[in-house]
C-alpha cells in the first residue's frame, strides 16, 4: 500500500458517494485533497442505495443541485472511461386522488419555475410509458423526461477515478481516529496508520457523521433507518428504457433493473435503527430482512404492479440509511468548529444529490462560502432541540413517514412538541392558540374563536384558519394585537470595538446614539444577503441584534465569524433570558400608554428609536419597529416579567378591541405591506438592489462594509432580477413557487404568496429576470400572468408597497 502523506490541505472522512464526489470536484478545483476510507470504497451505505435519480425540490437551488448531478453523470463515463449505470429515462409521479392530482399539478407548476420540463399525462398515456402497471385508480401523473437512474457503487468508483485523474489521494482501509485540533484550528487527523496534516475537515461518513463529529463538539443530527426494497427476477413486458415511477399514494418506487424491477416504499411506521451506531467491522453489511414490516408495501405494490405476484425475489435488501429530522440533507461548515464540514444525511437520496452536493461541497470547502444560497441544507439551520438524540429520533421518525405522504401548504409537524415554550404559552392555548413549531419553540398560528375547531386542518384550497386569521389582520389594521414573539432570536454584542464590528459587518449605518434603531442586512461578498436582523444600539459599547427564530444558529455564526481580527467585541445568545410581546395597531400608543409613564408621543418616542420604559414593575425595551405595516412597538423583557406585562396591556386594551393575533397574520399583513423574509424573498443569492433595499445601504457614506463593492459595481450596472409584488383574483390560492410569466415568456416564480385580507386580494412575490438586463420600467411595462398548479392566470405587477406606500400609519 501507498504510505499516507505527511499533509494535505484538506482531508476528506468517509468513500460513500458524497466524499468522492467532493474528493472530485475539489480536485478539478485545484485542491490538494485526500481521501480516506475505513473500509472500501462505497461500502458504508452507498453500494446497497436504490440508485433513484430525481431532480425536482420545493426549493430552486436543490433542484439545480439535482439538475447539476444528472449533468455530471450523463458526461462522468466519457470522461473517466468508469461505467457509471447512467440512464436518463426519465421519472413518472402518479396520482390517484383529486388531492393528489392538484398536489402534482402544483409540483409541475413548480418544476416550470425552475426551469424543468414537467409534463401531465393522463392514465393512458402513462400506460403507455409503463405497460406493466394497473391503472384503473389514475387519476394522471406527471413525467419528468430528464430523471434516471444509475448504478450507485459504479458511479461512485467513476468519481474516484476522475479525482484521482485531477490529482486526488484516495486510500482505503485506513480509519481516521480523530481530528487535531488546537486552540480551535485544525491541525490534521490522526488515523490507525499515522497522522496528516491539514487544514480543513470534510465529513462525509454517512451514519458514522454523528458519533465522529460529536467527538469533536460539532452536532450534526440524524439517525440511521431501516429501508427495504426488493430485487425480482426477469419480469416479461419490462422494457430496458422503462423510467422510474414514483407511485406516492402507495408509498412505493420502482425502477428497472436487468429486465426486472426493484422496489421499495417509505413505511408510515419506519424502523429507527436501534443500535444508532454501526458496530465494528461494519461494511458491504446488510440487516436482517424483515418480512412482517415490509407486507404492507408489498401489498401496496401488488395493486399497482400485478405481475409482482408471480415474479420471482432475487434480493432483499435491508440496510441502514442516514435520515434528519427535516428530510433534507446536511452541507456545510460546522458553526461550532471552523474548518470542520459535513457532508450527510442524505435521506435516501444521496445518488440523486451526490454530483451537486458534492460540487457545493468542494466549492464550500476551497471558496469559504457556498456556491449558491443552499439554506434548505445548511448544517446551521439546526439548533437547540437539535443536540438532543431522543427529540432528534422523534422528529426524524415523522418525516421518514411523511416522505410519500401529502406536502400540504403551512403543514407542521408534530413530534417532539412541545419543547420551547413562551411563559405565556399556557395562557394563549387556553385563548384559542394554535401553535405551529420553529426551531422547538411553539409559536401561535392563529387563534380560535369558541365554537371554532383549534387544529389545521390542510388542504390545497382556502384552509379553515382563513377567517381567524382575517380577524386578526383586521384588528391589526383597525385597533390593535398582541403578538407573543418570545421566539425571536436576540443576541448582545458588547465591547470596546462593538461599533467598528458591526460597522463593517452591516450594510446600513449603526454608528448611531445610543436609542437608535436600524433595520440593516449583513452582505457575503457577492452582495448577497446573509442575514436581515434590527439592530439596538443600547450604550456606546453594546448593540442588540434581533433576528427570525430560524435563523438564531446561522446568524449569530455568521456576525461571530465576520468579527474582524483583533477587534475586541464579544457575542453573546441572550434569545432564552428574553420575552418579547410585539404591540401593533393603530390603537397602539393609547393602549401602552395606559400601562406606563413613559412619554410615547412621535416627538418624545418617534420611529426607528428604543428606550427602556417601565410596565408593571418590568423594565422594558421598547423597539418603535413594525413588521406588519402598523404603528408598534416590539417589547423585550426579563422572561420572569411575561405574564404581568401581557395582563397588563390586555386589561388596557381589551376596552380599546386588542385581540391576540399569530404568525399567519404577520404573514398576511407583511405582504400587503412588502416587507421582505429572509430564506424566501431575500437570501445570499439577492442582494438590496434586487431586492428593493437600496435605501438601507450606507454606500453614499464612507464606511468600508462587507459586500460594499459588489453592491457599488452592481448600481453602476444595474441588475438583472427585480422583486415585485403581484396580485391576483382573491380566489386564486397563492402559497409560493408559482410561475412567472412576462408577456407570455417565464422570468421567475414567486418567492412567497398568500392573501390580504385588507386588499381582497391573493398576493404574491417573486424576482423578474431578464440577463440583459432588469429596470423600473421594465418590470411595470410587461403583461402578467402566474401558473397556478399548471394554469395561467392574469396578475398585477407593483413596486411600491400596496398599503401605505408612504408609512404614514408606522410615523403617525
Amino acid at each position: 500500500m501507498t504510505d499516507l502523506p505527511s499533509a494535505s490541505k484538506v482531508v476528506i472522512v468517509g468513500g460513500g458517494i458524497i466524499g468522492c464526489s467532493t474528493a472530485y470536484h475539489l480536485a478539478k478545483l485545484g485542491v490538494e485533497v485526500t481521501l480516506l476510507e475505513r473500509k472500501k470504497l462505497t461500502s458504508g451505505t452507498t453500494f446497497h442505495a436504490a440508485g433513484l435519480v430525481g431532480q425536482l425540490r420545493s426549493n430552486a437551488n436543490v433542484t439545480q443541485l439535482l439538475g447539476y448531478s444528472v449533468d455530471l453523470y450523463k458526461r462522468l463515463e466519457a470522461e473517466t472511461g468508469q461505467a457509471t449505470g447512467w440512464k436518463m429515462n426519465g421519472g413518472l409521479r402518479l396520482a390517484c386522488t383529486p388531492e393528489r392530482w392538484t398536489e402534482v399539478k402544483r409540483q409541475a407548476t413548480t418544476a416550470h419555475s425552475f426551469g424543468l420540463d414537467m409534463q401531465l399525462l393522463t392514465p393512458q398515456e402513462a400506460f403507455d410509458l409503463w405497460p406493466i402497471m394497473d391503472i384503473s385508480d389514475l387519476v394522471g401523473a406527471a413525467f419528468l423526461p430528464t430523471d434516471g437512474q444509475a448504478n450507485p457503487s459504479d458511479i461512485t468508483l467513476s468519481l474516484a477515478k476522475g479525482a484521482r485523474m485531477a490529482g486526488a489521494q484516495i486510500f482505503e482501509d485506513v480509519k481516521v481516529l480523530s481530528v487535531e485540533i488546537e486552540n480551535g484550528v485544525i491541525k490534521g487527523v490522526m488515523t490507525d496508520q499515522g497522522r496528516i496534516g491539514c487544514e480543513k475537515v470534510v465529513v462525509c461518513a454517512g451514519m458514522w457523521t454523528r458519533p465522529f463529529a460529536a467527538a469533536h463538539g460539532v452536532n450534526v443530527p440524524l439517525v440511521p433507518v431501516e429501508h427495504q426494497y426488493i430485487i425480482t427476477d426477469r419480469i416479461a413486458g419490462v422494457p430496458t428504457g422503462l423510467p422510474t415511477l414514483r407511485d406516492p399514494d402507495r408509498l412505493t418506487y420502482y425502477k428497472e433493473e436487468v429486465g426486472g424491477l426493484v422496489m421499495g416504499g417509505y413505511e408510515p411506521n419506519p424502523k429507527l435503527w436501534g443500535k444508532g451506531v454501526p458496530p465494528q467491522g461494519f461494511h458491504y453489511t446488510l440487516l436482517d430482512n424483515d418480512f412482517d414490516h415490509f407486507t404492507p408495501i408489498m401489498e401496496l405494490a401488488l395493486g399497482r404492479v400485478p405481475a409482482l405476484e408471480t415474479a420471482g425475489i432475487k434480493q432483499m435488501i435491508n440496510g441502514p440509511e442516514s435520515f434528519t429530522p427535516d428530510g433534507m440533507f446536511i452541507l456545510g461548515e460546522a458553526p461550532e468548529q471552523p474548518g470542520f464540514f459535513v457532508g450527510a444525511g442524505f435521506n435516501a437520496f444521496g445518488i440523486a444529490s451526490g454530483g451537486g452536493a458534492g460540487m457545493a461541497l468542494a466549492e464550500w470547502v476551497a471558496k469559504g462560502e457556498a456556491p449558491f444560497d443552499l439554506w434548505p441544507a445548511d448544517i446551521r439551520r439546526f439548533g437547540r432541540p437539535h443536540f438532543d438524540s431522543d427529540w432528534i429520533r422523534k422528529r426524524t421518525y415523522e418525516a421518514y413517514g411523511k416522505h410519500y405522504t401529502m406536502a400540504w401548504p403551512s403543514e407542521e409537524h408534530q413530534s417532539g412538541r412541545p419543547c420551547r415554550r413562551s411563559p405565556l404559552y399556557d395562557r394563549l392555548k387556553a385563548e384559542g392558540a394554535v401553535f405551529g413549531e420553529k426551531l422547538g419553540w411553539e409559536r401561535p398560528n392563529w387563534f380560535a374563536a369558541p365554537g371554532e375547531v383549534a387544529q389545521d386542518i390542510y388542504t390545497f384550497a382556502r384552509p379553515n384558519w382563513h377567517e381567524a386569521v382575517g380577524r386578526e389582520h383586521r384588528a391589526a389594521r383597525e385597533a390593535a394585537v398582541l403578538f407573543d414573539q418570545t421566539s425571536f432570536a436576540k443576541f448582545a454584542l458588547k465591547g470596546p470595538d462593538a461599533e467598528a464590528a458591526l460597522s463593517w459587518i452591516c450594510a446600513n449605518d449603526v454608528a448611531k446614539p445610543p436609542g437608535s434603531l436600524t433595520y440593516t442586512q449583513m452582505l457575503n461578498d457577492r452582495g448577497g444577503i446573509e442575514a436581515d436582523v434590527t439592530v439596538a444600539r443600547l450604550q456606546r459599547d453594546a448593540f442588540y441584534i434581533v433576528t427570525g427564530t430560524g435563523f438564531a444558529t446561522h446568524d449569530f455564526d455568521w456576525i461571530a465569524r465576520n468579527i474582524p481580527d483583533g477587534m475586541n467585541a464579544q457575542l453573546f445568545d441572550v434569545t432564552s433570558g428574553f420575552g418579547v410581546l410585539a404591540l401593533m395597531g393603530p390603537q397602539a400608543r393609547a393602549i401602552l400608554q395606559a400601562v406606563t409613564e413613559a412619554d410615547l408621543s412621535n416627538e418624545a418616542f418617534p420611529f426607528g428609536t428604543v428606550q427602556t420604559i417601565g410596565i408593571a414593575g418590568c423594565p422594558v425595551q421598547a423597539l418603535r419597529v413594525t413588521y406588519v405595516g402598523e404603528l408598534g412597538w416590539e417589547l423585550h423583557f426579563p422572561v420572569e416579567c411575561a405574564v404581568g406585562i401581557y395582563e397588563a396591556l390586555h386589561a388596557a386594551g381589551g376596552p380599546l378591541g386588542l385581540r391576540n393575533a399569530g404568525y399567519r397574520a404577520i404573514e398576511t399583513l407583511r405582504l400587503e405591506k412588502g416587507y421582505r423574509a429572509w430564506a424566501g424573498d431575500i437570501g445570499p443569492d439577492h442582494t438590496p438592489e434586487e431586492a428593493g433595499l437600496g435605501w438601507a445601504v450606507k454606500l453614499r457614506k464612507n464606511i468600508p462594509f462587507k459586500g460594499r463593492a459588489a453592491i457599488a459595481a452592481q448600481r453602476a450596472g444595474g441588475v438583472k432580477k427585480m422583486l415585485a409584488t403581484f396580485t391576483a383574483s382573491p380566489d386564486v390560492i397563492l402559497s409560493g413557487r408559482e410561475t412567472i410569466y412576462r408577456d407570455g415568456v417565464r422570468v421567475g416564480w414567486l418567492s412567497s404568496g398568500g392573501y390580504g385580507h385588507t386588499l381582497g386580494l391573493s398576493i404574491g412575490m417573486g424576482y423578474v429576470r431578464n440577463p440583459e438586463g432588469v429596470s423600473a420600467d421594465y418590470v411595470l411595462s410587461g403583461r402578467y400572468e402566474l401558473e397556478v398548479a399548471t394554469e395561467r392566470l392574469p396578475a398585477t405587477v407593483h413596486l411600491a408597497p400596496l398599503y401605505d406606500p408612504k408609512m404614514a400609519r408606522i410615523k403617525g
